[in-house]
């Protein structure tokens, strides 16, 4: 059988990415540029600024990944790019470059979920399973995720207010922590210890997140310890916030594995890299007989393009295709 070669664009906030997949498990480049260090000057991502660089950093980063493969964009077969969610000035940079290479080279469009991406971003490590349950969670989604089988996606729970990645960055910037606030809470609250306490948040729906009165709770403690003369301490507020949290959604992956009993767990999305979420996630599945359980390489939980090149092959297989209207969508359903 012939090998099958997709080129993938990433680009839905502020990372730009390109990456060429070899039949949908084998990551021939993978070149990501980073906004970081510039957003981080602003305490979060900026989408101006954040669809300037894009512009700018596209076409190098589309360069320097056919260079790192050794291949031009007539060796592929076909043509991935993110088409939501996202910032609507960021996808449409990526959108639009993909749909200029296929017009060019006369190669297939293949438009698939950023989400989605995140899911298959699993398949590089692990061979999926199914019926599989993902949890997602990054800056700006929660989501618990059922695929009965492959390419088959059905949202058992979602976030009623900010997503998890969000709410890091808000009770980061609360106590004058860095951007981004979820690896600075994470690395602080292994320092901490407890002591602090927060309260459990309850939603209508079990399977539900919510996020919002978390950071409330964190500025109420703020406030409480100012009021009484006594210095907050930042060790054990970053211990606080991250077990809260953890604790919510292992709450509700657990709830779900009781309910559906999928034969695969897995986690997704950028707080996938949190490594209480990740101890616990192995804890909780790792020595059962009657699941598997697959965390995803810290390489793929933030923004990349391999993961688009993944699920990107898929899609092509399920005969997803786009046309040269293609255009981009920030409020994407999965």
């Amino acid at each position: 059988m012939k090998d099958f070669y997709i080129l993938a664009i990433e680009s839905s906030c502020d990372e730009t990415a390109c990456a060429i997949v070899k039949n949908g498990k084998e990551v021939v480049s993978s070149v990501v540029s980073s906004q970081i260090d510039v957003h981080s000057r602003f305490g979060g991502v900026v989408p101006e600024i954040a669809s300037r660089m894009h512009i700018e950093n596209i076409s190098p980063v589309l360069l320097n990944c056919l260079k790192e493969a050794n291949m031009s964009v007539e060796d592929v077969d076909a043509i991935a790019v993110t088409y939501g969610p996202g910032l609507v000035g960021c996808l449409h940079v990526g959108v639009q470059a993909a749909k200029s290479l296929a017009w060019y080279y006369n190669k297939p469009l293949v438009p698939v979920h950023h989400l989605a991406g995140h899911i298959y971003a699993n398949a590089l490590v692990d061979e999926l399973q199914y019926p599989l349950l993902a949890l997602v969670v990054s800056g700006g989604n929660s989501e618990l995720v059922l695929l009965k089988e492959e390419f088959d996606f059905e949202i058992l729970g979602s976030t009623q207010d900010d997503a998890v990645g969000e709410a890091y960055d808000k009770v980061a910037r609360v106590v004058g922590m860095p951007y981004p606030g979820g690896v600075a809470i994470d690395k602080m609250s292994k320092l901490g210890k407890e002591h602090y306490k927060l309260p459990k948040v309850h939603t209508e729906e079990e399977l539900d997140f919510s996020f919002s009165g978390l950071k409330s709770s964190v500025l109420q403690l703020k406030a409480r310890e100012e009021k009484a003369g006594r210095e907050l301490n930042h060790e054990d507020l970053a211990y606080a916030f991250q077990h809260t949290v953890v604790d919510q959604l292992m709450d509700r992956v657990k709830k779900a594995f009781e309910i559906y009993h999928p034969k695969h767990v897995v986690l997704a999305g950028g707080v996938a890299a949190n490594s209480l979420l990740r101890q616990r996630m192995t804890e909780e599945f790792g020595n059962r007989d009657d699941v598997k359980v697959t965390l995803p390489p810290m390489s793929c939980c933030t923004d990349n393009a391999a993961m688009i090149g993944v699920i990107g092959t898929v899609a092509y297989n399920h005969g997803v295709r786009g046309s040269l209207d293609l255009g981009c969508d920030p409020s994407l359903e999965l």
